[in-house]
């Protein structure tokens, strides 16, 4: 499939209405998963309150810099918003080395940051984006926003959702599907979403955080087609 143009804002409303009308009563349970997230994001977000400060704290401690990472990213219908993560490596990393690519053993990932990342634990603060509208705890992972510039028609799919914190490719195997095939997994979860897969997806999350799963390539880097 070709690169496509780049869409307007009632391109992505039309697809969005398309998309809709594809399956009935799909707005009613996209209505259910917004309140499941909500509750869910404000629970994890006052029950990890405690885990927030020692990951701070170890953060300031480890190296120099501020304790959040925040990089614009790829929201819903093509938007961009500010995403929200622990910083896990040096201060202006993306300037130095291989810039906005990492791998493992990258030297500009911190002590502190390479456990934040071996366990996704960097990723606790998008729960701030989930109560901001922003992010689901499901769907789509968002990507860097040059990414839109790749994708083909039936690829833009995957962002007629909002993006989640997890979703169904990071628990087919994350990373180590070569990222053409993250996209494809990301459009079969944009066309079979249901709140039971949501829930499956959540459960299977908690097995790949404990095995480390995902976290790089299987060439040992984390790298987005065209970035």
């Amino acid at each position: 499939m070709s690169v496509t143009e780049y869409w307007t804002a009632e391109q992505w409303q039309q697809a969005e209405r398309a998309y809709l009308a594809e399956r009935p009563g799909l707005r009613v349970q996209l209505a259910l998963k917004r309140l499941l997230d909500i509750i869910l994001a404000s629970l994890g977000m006052v029950g990890l309150l405690p885990v927030f400060a020692l990951v701070a704290i170890a953060i300031c401690l480890d190296s120099p810099g501020p304790i959040f990472f925040i990089q614009e990213r790829l929201g819903k219908l093509g938007q961009p918003f500010p995403i929200y993560k622990f910083r896990t490596m040096v201060d202006g990393a993306v300037h130095l080395g291989t810039g906005l690519n990492t791998f493992e053993g990258d030297p500009r990932v911190t002590r502190i940051g390479k456990c934040l990342r071996e366990y996704h634990l960097d990723e606790l603060p998008q729960l701030w984006n989930v109560l901001r509208g922003e992010m689901s705890l499901v769907g789509p992972r968002p990507l860097l926003v040059a990414c839109l510039s790749t994708y083909n028609n039936w690829e833009k799919r995957r962002l007629l959702v909002s993006p989640g914190i997890t979703g169904w490719e990071a628990v087919k195997g994350g990373l180590l599907n070569p990222f053409d095939s993250r996209i494809a997994l990301d459009v079969w979860y944009v066309d079979r979403w249901t709140l039971w897969l949501d829930l499956t997806i959540l459960a299977r999350t908690i097995q790949v955080v404990l095995n480390k799963e995902g976290v790089y390539g299987s060439n040992g880097s984390e790298r987005s087609r065209g970035i």
